[in-house]
């Protein structure tokens, strides 16, 4: 498997899991920025690669009315203050090339929305600024299918590709995961993610809003680190019944300490088998 760093942490080729986490949406500067110190704590406190995750908009909101974010100068501050005064690396989503180029010098991952990721122009630009990108695989595609999203990345000479599974569509508002998918993108040599909030998130479920079913969220976890992850995604927040976006699928975050213990101790044993 290949495997690349991002700002110094090994990703792959049975290297410890990564995790991506954090809020699913810029709701207030501060509030992120404690939010990203408090995962930075725990993190360190159990040795677990950490990249921190927010989107300074959401594109793809169930409503017109729905909150989208603070907007990308927003971001920008505070990416650089995480960065700078918490030493994190940090992910976010883009949706325009023109994103990709305005927001690429204040982040270490730029990460494809599983909505766009068929965008062949969008995926292309992210690549060609030789950043790690990691494409979230649609809930429209096969896994096999991932291949011709690599092949995009790999032709602007970029080899830094992250494949995130998310769940795939079963039937009306919801979400299934068929964790062969695993193994099956690991196959073509790139690190594979799992994102465990959005995996159990009800797509419109709430009618103007997207429902989820958070407390499947932590046995998904166990489920994908025993197949054998590269990272996991989790959207967290202080008080996620409050959160501004995807409250119903986010783990709160003190409770996200017991998962990752458990998910730590999976992930050893079965990289551990893996090299016997």
């Amino acid at each position: 498997m290949y495997s690349f760093e991002i700002a110094g942490i090994p990703i792959g080729a049975g290297n410890p899991f990564v995790l991506f986490a954090g809020p699913c949406v810029l709701e207030d500067e501060e509030s992120c920025f404690d939010m990203a110190k408090d995962l930075s704590k725990m993190t360190s406190d159990l040795g677990i690669p950490f990249v921190f995750k927010t989107s300074y908009d959401k594109a793809n909101r169930s409503s017109i009315n729905s909150f989208r974010g603070l907007g990308i100068e927003a971001g920008k501050r505070v990416f650089r203050r995480i960065k700078n005064e918490l030493g994190l690396p940090v992910i976010t989503d883009v949706h325009t090339n023109e994103e990709v180029e305005e927001i690429t010098p204040f982040i270490d991952v730029i990460q494809i929305p599983a909505f766009l990721c068929r965008q062949t122009d969008l995926i292309v630009a992210a690549a060609k600024t030789g950043k790690p990108v990691n494409v979230k695989k649609g809930q429209f595609l096969a896994p096999w299918d991932v291949r011709n999203i690599i092949s995009k990345c790999v032709s602007s000479g970029n080899r830094k590709i992250i494949i995130t599974e998310r769940g795939s569509v079963f039937g009306y508002n919801n979400l299934v995961v068929d964790f062969k998918s695993i193994p099956i993108m690991r196959q073509f040599g790139y690190p594979v993610c799992f994102d465990a909030t959005h995996s159990v998130q009800l797509p419109g479920g709430a009618g103007t809003s997207s429902g989820g079913q958070r407390e499947f969220v932590e046995p998904l976890i166990r489920a994908a680190v025993s197949v054998g992850v590269d990272a996991i995604f989790v959207e967290t927040h202080e008080e996620p019944d409050e959160a501004l976006s995807d409250g119903p699928n986010m783990l709160q975050i003190q409770k996200l300490r017991n998962t990752l213990i458990q998910a730590k101790i999976l992930d050893e044993a079965v990289k551990k088998q893996a090299m016997i």
